[in-house]
């Protein structure tokens, strides 16, 4: 099968400029917490200005996902609570579910499996890091890092049905045939997203690297390790559907080597996976 791979690279170039940029409320948010000297009434300010935002935080603090005992009614509150970066992390969240969700997708991908797949793999990632006692603010970036993770195969258009075909059919994996039938892949595509929208350094590199995660080093190859592992996982107990049937077994070994988990531990999680994903939904239902 042959495509026109510089034209398929234009393509894919001229989605992503057409793409909104993040709200300007999501920004400042991000500007703020990438900031040590931040203070949450500072981002407490920046979010109440914005009504939709603040009823997006309240609703998601007061899901299952957090289990809190008492409702939050107050954004200040939720704020102390729960830490500006987890704050930060829903509210950039449910920002570009919400963005990505007006784009206009294959019919390759069906939308709600491809987003039950990146939920598995932020909540997997999560978990695998809990195993490690990774600290639980670092954890929920990585929820997020996981549900980001996939956001490169949003441009592809309707060739993309060629590629998954393929992988499918030669058991190959997915951005090996990505590479060979359109001359880009997902990781490359999802830098360019991460780069307009300018996502901090751990959630662009779990999506631009969590294939290639040798030649990282220290806490971001770790970080982008859980994000891998956490896809594969979600691959290999076939949650949602990315496209990407059939995961390397060196790799998901190679991964558990890195991160020191051993194989038992890779399958203890399985049991609170379904439960985590179930109450993790609420941030499509923003």
């Amino acid at each position: 099968m042959s495509l026109d791979k510089d034209k398929q690279r234009k393509d894919i170039e001229r989605f992503i400029k057409k793409m909104p940029s993040l709200s300007t409320t999501v920004g400042k948010v991000m500007e703020i917490c990438s900031r040590t000297d931040a203070s949450p009434n500072e981002l407490n300010k920046v979010i109440s200005l914005d009504p939709v935002l603040t009823g997006q935080v309240l609703k998601l603090i007061n899901s299952a996902y957090y289990s809190l005992v008492t409702k939050i009614t107050s954004l200040t509150r939720a704020i102390t609570m729960l830490g500006m970066n987890t704050v930060k992390n829903m509210a950039l969240s449910t920002a570009i579910i919400r963005t990505v969700a007006g784009a206009k997708k294959s019919k390759a991908l069906p939308t709600s499996r491809f987003w039950a797949h990146t939920i598995g793999a932020g909540v997997s990632a999560k978990m695998l890091a809990a195993i490690k006692d990774v600290p639980v603010m670092e954890r929920e970036e990585l929820f997020v890092a996981g549900l980001l993770h996939d956001l490169g195969k949003i441009p592809f258009g309707d060739e993309y049905i060629d590629v998954l075909r393929i992988a499918k059919e030669e058991q190959l994996p997915l951005i090996e045939v990505e590479r060979e039938v359109l001359g880009i892949d997902h990781q490359e595509v999802g830098f360019m997203i991460a780069e307009k929208w300018k996502l901090n350094e751990v959630i662009t590199t779990c999506i631009s690297r969590h294939h290639d995660v040798d030649g990282l080093e220290g806490k971001l190859a770790e970080q982008v390790a859980f994000v891998a592992l956490g896809n594969s996982y979600t691959n290999i107990l076939d949650i949602g559907y990315a496209g990407n049937s059939f995961p390397s077994e060196v790799d998901v070994l190679h991964l558990l080597s890195l991160l020191n988990i051993s194989v038992e531990d890779f399958g203890t999680i399985s049991e609170d996976v379904q439960e985590e994903i179930r109450k993790a939904e609420v941030f499509l239902q923003i």
